[in-house]
């Protein structure tokens, strides 16, 4: 059954583009392919009440075929009322035990399910992550490595054999939204003042993309998701690239000079200077990025030139205000950002 829902997942599904590439079998986003496991208990459990309310559709269907097949009229009835049955215990027991039993079984496969996915076990060397929920963006914590990044999360593949989880806390910093990366775990709600949490432990390195999927603005469409699990290795280098300081280029100290003059550090942070905003992303380590304004479009010079003179080309209804800069000055500055490695 799991494998033709996984067909089926790819015949019907409209994100099945990225299915012709080799590299990447699956959509990002396919719900038929869970790879991680509180998204496989949450698969496994689907599956078993389909097969179940499949099961109780086939049975009354079928009674019900059979009895208006069975019992149509025919050229030799003659109208009369057939004989009235009252009072079957048979019947009544079979009619209210057998639905108990669903019900329970169903209860009980749900209860372990959400047992196992908010109560598991933590080991010692499992990554933490501070996810925090912005209009329209997300920042991510990693205390123990004191590395801030935004908008593009990376964790650890998790070896079966010796899981490595990624535990994340859950904040809002001003309405609700909702984490859902579909082939990792479940949808988990972003709470103003009531921290959430949730876990995943991926099994296959990759990109894989989700969504706000709670409604909190404007520009809630376009507040994507995008973890990257990369091998331990792969994690441990781009960890150590993360806690370096921002790279100091005298090419670009006049676009360094108009970023730190300028409202932009009212909003942004970027390490090792005095731009120290928590509004919006930490800057950092900015082309370190695949995308800029929250996956909403790709981290280019020409895509950055643009989010800089105008935010709303990008992303209408976005909280960032255009500077009103000369072209000159959006050059110089996002010659600065581009510095940002």
């Amino acid at each position: 059954m799991r494998r033709a829902l996984l067909t089926l997942a790819v015949l019907v599904s409209p994100a099945t583009a990225w299915a012709a590439s080799p590299s990447q079998p699956l959509s990002p986003t396919n719900i038929f392919a869970p790879i991680s496991t509180p998204a496989d208990a949450i698969f496994e459990l689907s599956l078993f009440v389909l097969a179940v309310t499949t099961g109780i559709f086939v049975t009354v269907f079928g009674l019900l075929l059979y009895a208006v097949v069975r019992f149509r009229r025919n050229t030799n009835d003659d109208g009369s009322e057939p004989p009235q049955v009252y009072g079957s215990y048979e019947v009544e027991l079979a009619w209210t035990i057998i639905p108990v039993l669903i019900v329970v079984a169903l209860f009980l496969a749900t209860a372990r399910v959400i047992a196992s996915v908010q109560h598991p076990a933590k080991p010692d060397d499992a990554v933490d992550v501070v996810a925090i929920g912005h209009q329209f963006w997300w920042e991510y914590r990693y205390p123990a490595f004191n590395v801030v990044t935004a908008n593009e999360l990376h964790v650890p593949v998790s070896d079966p054999t010796h899981p490595t989880p990624t535990f994340l806390t859950l904040l809002s910093a001003d309405t609700n939204h909702s984490f859902w990366v579909p082939r990792l775990a479940g949808k988990t709600d972003l709470i103003p003042n009531h921290p959430n949490s949730m876990w995943i432990d991926p099994h296959e390195t990759g990109l894989y993309l989700g969504q706000c999927a709670q409604y909190c603005g404007t520009q809630h469409a376009k507040m994507l998701l995008r973890v990257y699990v990369d091998s331990r290795a792969d994690f441990d280098r781009w960890i150590e690239a993360q806690r370096r300081p921002a790279q100091v280029d005298g090419d670009v100290a006049r676009g360094r000079q108009i970023f730190e003059t300028t409202a932009c550090v009212n909003c942004h942070a970027v390490g090792g200077t005095g731009a120290d905003g928590r509004f919006g992303p930490d800057l950092t380590h900015l082309m370190s990025r695949d995308t800029i304004a929250s996956g909403a479009a790709a981290n280019t010079p020409e895509n950055l030139r643009l989010w800089i003179r105008n935010p709303d080309a990008l992303k209408p209804g976005s909280l960032m205000p255009a500077m009103n800069l000369s072209d000159e000055d959006v050059n110089a500055v996002a010659d600065y950002l581009e510095s940002l490695r």
